[in-house]
């Protein structure tokens, strides 16, 4: 069972068309959150938006289980991207070498939270239980496998994977082409 649009729209959801929110998503924030046309968002994600906001591109997938905690940042998926089950993005981040105190619950002169947007280029497509940091950029068309921790900008078109992360080879280019055809 989904969302309907008015449902969305009653969030304070600015979304395109042929949208697909599966009921059981949470939203946080939704009067800054912007989807774009042709995306579906599967069972269980949770989506944070503060005031930075969190935009959605065009024919994004979202898979299940997936968590953008863009409440202290902007957050951007560009169009054609896809995040695998359980990825989570995070725009901020305690510290944990224990010089401070860490957690919501404290006040924020005793906690040292690095936040920044995270921006996830156009064809990225992101492996299943992967973690994204504050202040990371995923190049166009990169690719991050399974498991990984992003904690640095990806190349365009890079394929990378592990922790820590390293390259492992270079995506074709096609799905430009196949864009392109898309849109005729």
């Amino acid at each position: 069972m989904n969302y309907t649009p008015e449902e969305l729209y009653a969030l304070g959801i600015v979304l395109g068309d042929d949208v697909t929110v599966h009921r059981s998503v949470q939203f946080f924030g939704g009067e800054y959150l912007r989807i774009g046309s042709h995306v579906r968002i599967d069972c269980f994600a949770v989506i944070s938006a503060g005031d930075a906001g969190v935009t959605i591109g065009n024919h994004v997938h979202i898979a299940t289980y997936v968590a953008l905690f863009g409440a202290s940042a902007r957050v951007t998926l560009g169009d054609f991207c896809g995040l695998s089950a359980r990825t989570t993005l995070f725009t901020a981040s305690d510290d944990f070498t224990g010089a401070t105190l860490t957690g919501p619950t404290v006040p924020p002169q005793m906690r040292n939270v690095t936040a920044g947007p995270v921006t996830v280029g156009r064809h990225v497509i992101v492996g299943a239980g992967t973690v994204i940091l504050p202040n990371v950029t995923l190049g166009e068309g990169a690719a991050v496998g399974a498991m990984s921790l992003v904690r640095t900008d990806v190349e365009p078109f890079a394929i990378v994977a592990g922790n820590p992360l390293r390259r492992i080879g270079t995506r074709e280019r096609r799905m430009l082409e196949l864009e392109q055809q898309l849109g005729s």
